[in-house]
């Protein structure tokens, strides 16, 4: 089993489920049950995914865990970007939680692809 506690994607991820949470507090009440629970779920379910992964038998399951949060971290940047269009998050607060989410995705990326090469 593996410590989910050790990876640096699982920090960054965690920082991204705080930000997500305190971006998404100020959104409008009729963004409560769209835009703002879509953010907030997909944020959780990357730090979600890689803990659930970590405790894979396989190596291949652990793989599978960890595109999936790869791909929501992507979703999380392009939200926070509607989210700023729609004027609901600040230029800084935007600036923030999308590089909180690009880096995420890279350092997932680069996990995959390290781990993809040691098959």
């Amino acid at each position: 089993m593996r410590d989910h506690t050790k990876l640096r994607a699982f920090e960054l991820a965690d920082e991204l489920v705080l930000l997500t949470y305190r971006a998404t507090a100020s959104f409008p009440s009729h963004e409560q049950f769209v835009l703002t629970n879509q953010m907030r779920r997909a944020a959780v379910s990357i730090a979600s995914n890689i803990v659930e992964g970590s405790a894979r038998a396989s190596e291949a399951d652990y793989l599978r865990f960890l595109d999936m949060p790869y791909g929501s971290s992507r979703e999380v940047a392009y939200q926070s970007s509607i989210a700023a269009r729609l004027g609901y998050l600040s230029d800084e607060a935007f600036k923030e939680l999308e590089a909180k989410a690009v880096e995420t995705s890279k350092v997932l990326n680069g996990l995959i692809r390290s781990l993809r090469g040691q098959r």
